[in-house]
């Protein structure tokens, strides 16, 4: 995860130095929020099997119920990753304590350094 989310920051960050001055903020929520699944289909994929997978959920603070019935779900990652258990489970903040950089956020702080 560290190494993915080291990997990514560059490139998000040219991103938004190239779109720094863009006043519409959708397109840059919207691939945030894209990014941000693409990273929680990566740690469905990295836990492997359902065993693996309630252990993810359960560190993550979810009951052992919910965890268990979601790991045991049948739907493929991508679907996972956008479902409720996985944004409870690994919400926007957590992404920000693991050094994920926001685009939207670095973007408006951009703005106001400029």
């Amino acid at each position: 995860m560290a190494h993915t989310i080291e990997a990514l920051n560059p490139v998000l960050r040219g991103w938004v130095n190239y779109f720094r001055f863009t006043q519409g903020k959708r397109a840059l929520e919207e691939l945030d929020g894209w990014l941000r699944r693409r990273v929680r289909c990566l740690l469905w994929r990295q836990a492997k099997h359902r065993r693996g997978r309630t252990t993810m959920l359960r560190r993550q603070g979810l009951p052992e119920a919910r965890a268990w019935r979601s790991a045991r779900n049948g739907q493929g990652p991508w679907w996972n990753a956008g479902a409720r258990h996985m944004l409870d489970a690994f919400p926007k903040r957590f992404f920000d304590r693991q050094g994920l950089e926001a685009l939207l956020d670095t973007q408006q702080r951009l703005q106001r350094c400029s």
